[in-house]
């Protein structure tokens, strides 16, 4: 199959996640692994960030996390390729009372220099493998350190290049999703809303790599690497208490080899010299 160009690409994910947005919020409200997912990247974040600064937001989504930044005192610019994921966070800014704490624009995080508004921000955040959607990782990365301030934070969120939940479906006979992360050069199809469009599954020292002459890493920490993928989904539901064993042995060892670069994602945070 002929791989799609990366424009192409971006408008393709663009048209999936705006045919996702009126639903997407109600999709996932019940999830407990997502909740789980959410409240490991907000901790996270929140001990490297100090309240009142601003945040960069990519691939925003339909503003979860721009509101709760918001409530926590930062001022956020919220940006995401998807018009419909930008239209359901402005009602939620509209209806939440934030025009003074969220802002947004419609931009790709591959044209991060066509941003109306170029910071300098101290956080830079993109959550939930939104810049898996890419094959132009590096070229996002290489743009990042121009929009930071002297000592501002990278936190990202990439889906990785190995996850031991999914690997284990091999023994299940599902062989295609077993393996796609495996063979995933030249990105691997995926389906939302009638659209398809390409992902591609990156390992954390493509990151580290690609920023080692302006960055150091402060944490790198494996998410979803004892529990399992959300979509899996009612796992959670159907045996609390060993989601509950596997929190604990996951917070025990997120930052421990191997766990910390074989979960569904990696969370990296990265310092400005």
């Amino acid at each position: 199959m002929r791989p799609i160009a990366s424009h192409d690409n971006e408008v393709h994910a663009s048209h999936a996640f705006s045919g996702q947005s009126g639903v997407f919020d109600a999709q996932y409200a019940g999830n407990a692994i997502v909740a789980y997912k959410r409240q490991r990247v907000r901790e996270h974040l929140l001990r490297l960030a100090q309240p009142g600064g601003r945040i960069l937001e990519l691939n925003s989504g339909t503003g979860d996390d721009a509101v709760f930044l918001a409530a926590q005192g930062f001022r956020v610019h919220a940006t995401d390729i998807s018009e419909g994921m930008q239209q359901m966070l402005q009602k939620k800014i509209h209806d939440y009372h934030l025009n003074n704490r969220v802002t947004t624009e419609l931009c790709s995080f591959t044209r991060l220099d066509a941003l109306k508004d170029r910071g300098p921000y101290d956080v830079i955040f993109s959550n939930f493998g939104g810049l898996n959607c890419t094959s132009e990782l590096e070229k996002v990365l290489k743009d990042l350190p121009g929009l930071l301030k002297p000592g501002g934070m990278i936190v990202l969120v990439i889906i990785s290049s190995f996850c031991w939940w999914e690997t284990a479906l091999l023994f299940r006979g599902k062989f295609r999703t077993a393996f796609r992360r495996f063979f995933s050069a030249g990105g691997r199809k995926a389906h939302i809303e009638g659209s398809y469009f390409n992902c591609w599954y990156y390992h954390p020292s493509f990151v580290i790599n690609a920023l080692s002459d302006t960055y150091e890493v402060t944490d790198l920490e494996g998410l979803c690497t004892f529990v399992p993928p959300s979509y899996i989904e009612g796992f959670a539901e159907k045996h609390p208490l060993l989601f509950s064993w596997l929190r604990k042995k996951e917070e025990r060892y997120k930052r421990s080899w191997p766990w910390k670069s074989t979960g569904d994602y990696f969370i990296i945070s990265l310092r400005k010299k």
